[in-house]
């Protein structure tokens, strides 16, 4: 990754570590399968612009799906609420004017194609074949089941899958993620994983 775009994402508003956003960008930078990518859960657009790059520099795209209204614990009174982010007409979170200013700024619209919708409801309509899937959307139990009973499925043989905020210990964080994502696809066994790093994980799909 260009170390100008690299800065570029290191300093776009969000929760994804860099070393993580690296981890990332490796990952979609080997796929072995043809098809485009997919991020469920944009928030600002940082993991959009380290996918963004590895779609560009593989002729691909990477779909960004969000609605935009922020996910259980960026509403107000959690730990990760940021007001400024409040569009004060509505009184709700809206994070699609800072997403759509990110990934022009990273010079990616042009591979980058938002999605703004509920992720259940653009998956019942979503038939391709998936290269690539991170799902870093709502943390919630019923979202996190969400996610994975309706796009996990779609990512070929081969694909890779990515999950955020995968937390073994409840100690380091919230447990959906772990326990209603990461863990139903290993115990499955239609997945191997292939690295760790920090709080992401990445699997292959096996079989």
């Amino acid at each position: 990754m260009k170390a100008d775009r690299r800065a570029f994402a290191q300093n776009t508003r969000g929760f994804l570590p860099s070393d993580e956003g690296d981890a990332l960008y490796e990952a979609a930078s080997n796929l072995n399968v043809g098809g485009p990518l997919l991020e469920v859960g944009s928030y600002c657009g940082k993991s959009a612009i380290y996918l963004g790059t590895a779609a560009e520099e593989q002729g691909r795209a990477l779909y960004a799906l969000d609605h935009h209204r922020g996910s259980e614990e960026n509403q107000a009174g959690w730990e990760h609420h940021e007001p400024d982010l409040v569009d004060s007409e509505v009184g709700k979170l809206d994070t699609l004017p800072i997403f759509r200013k990110a990934i022009h700024g990273a010079g990616l619209e042009h591979v980058v194609v938002a999605i703004v919708g509920d992720s259940v409801t653009v998956a019942k309509h979503w038939d391709t074949p998936l290269a690539f899937l991170f799902i870093d959307g709502g943390h919630g139990i019923q979202p996190a089941r969400d996610d994975y009973n309706w796009w996990v499925p779609k990512v070929q043989i081969g694909g890779l899958l990515a999950i955020h905020d995968v937390f073994p210990d409840p100690k380091d964080g919230g447990r959906p993620p772990y326990e209603c994502i990461y863990l139903p696809a290993v115990e499955s066994g239609d997945w191997a994983e292939e690295r760790i790093q920090g709080s992401l994980r990445i699997l292959r799909r096996i079989s």
